[in-house]
């Protein structure tokens, strides 16, 4: 995707943004991580520009990614998104988004973070990581890991090294770009 997002998004409302300041930039926080990986899980079968304008609605509706919040959804919850048209209204996907709140919280209590428990994982090729997120979360196929991974610097691959945003990744040092320095 790296070539022709890098050629597309830049000045689009939605995609520019997300391009110019997130999409391949390395992260840490688990609300950001958390927020990262039910929104590609939401994308499924639509397209990323649907996801980034209801990204908004989603915030609020997930209580900004709050892991132990979302943990702690029981059925008036997802009554709530259920019925809230700002946000993707899927059940097997809402129902995906808690009980992996939920993984994540045993995930911190063996890893201390998200981002340590990616980074204990890496390096791996994308069809070991696609293993290790079917054996660990819910409704984390292929594509959905692959995107996810990618938009978090754990992949290559989102930005061509013509654009203008691929020096300040690689600045960055993501951990795809740490196995080139050693």
């Amino acid at each position: 995707m790296s070539r022709a997002y890098c050629l597309a998004a830049p000045g689009h409302v939605f995609h520019g943004p997300y391009h110019d300041t997130e999409y391949g930039f390395p992260q840490s926080a688990d609300a950001v991580l958390f927020e990262r990986l039910v929104l590609e899980i939401n994308q499924a079968g639509l397209s990323w520009l649907t996801i980034l304008k209801k990204r908004p609605a989603f915030r609020v509706a997930y209580d900004r990614f709050d892991i132990d919040t979302v943990a702690a959804y029981g059925p008036d919850q997802v009554a709530r998104l259920l019925g809230d048209a700002g946000i993707i209204r899927n059940r097997l996907k809402i129902a995906a988004a808690i009980e992996n709140a939920r993984r994540l919280q045993q995930i911190r209590q063996t890893h201390g973070s998200f981002a340590s428990w990616l980074d204990a994982h890496h390096p791996r090729d994308k069809a070991e990581w696609v293993k290790l997120f079917g054996r660990t979360f819910r409704f984390t196929g292929g594509e959905i890991v692959g995107e996810f991974l990618i938009s978090l610097g754990y992949l290559p691959g989102a930005h061509s090294a013509d654009c203008l945003r691929y020096q300040e990744v690689l600045a960055l040092s993501p951990p795809w770009a740490r196995e080139l320095r050693q």
